[in-house]
């Protein structure tokens, strides 16, 4: 029985996760910055590709909130969550996304994945760190090239830049 009662855990602690990684996206796309920091734990790191690491909860929204003060309306739609879990507490996963941006009077459409470590504490699962990777980012103009394009993440304002994945890596 204990075997059934710890794969039925295991179960829950995937969808638990999986929830983690939709609550932060729509934590995003609604400006909820408390909910983005209880998400963190208190001594964690988020990083995104281009961008400077924060360290701590607080730090990770402020900067978030920071970040956004140039989005008009975002749509995080995460497609899978990866999870491999390194004993009961800790884990990792991968976090596929599209992300849909307003951003420098354009709209944005951009692929990323998550590189994520977990940790339950006071039994929730919270993000340890976050790393945010872009496979391409570009004006919906321009999507229909972005995978071909040598250098796919174009943000609005910023210099073209080559995909964090690229093809054979």
């Amino acid at each position: 029985m204990r075997d059934v009662e710890a794969r039925i855990r295991r179960l829950e602690d995937r969808v638990e996760l999986t929830d983690l990684a939709t609550r932060y996206f729509l934590a995003s796309d609604f400006d909820d910055y408390e909910a983005i920091a209880r998400y963190f734990t208190a001594d964690d790191s988020f990083a995104a590709d281009g961008f400077p690491a924060n360290v701590g909860n607080e730090a990770i929204a402020a900067s978030i909130r920071d970040s956004r003060s140039h989005f008009g309306i975002t749509i995080h739609t995460p497609h899978y969550v990866l999870v491999d879990f390194l004993d009961d507490d800790n884990a990792t996963g991968l976090v596929g996304a599209h992300l849909e941006i307003a951003v420098g009077g354009k709209t944005v459409f951009a692929a990323v994945r998550y590189e994520d470590v977990y940790v339950r504490q006071n039994g929730e699962w919270r993000f340890r760190s976050r790393n945010m990777r872009t496979v391409h980012a570009q004006p919906w103009e321009d999507v229909a090239t972005s995978l071909t394009a040598e250098l796919p993440i174009r943000w609005p304002g910023g210099e073209p830049a080559p995909s964090s994945y690229p093809r054979g890596v």
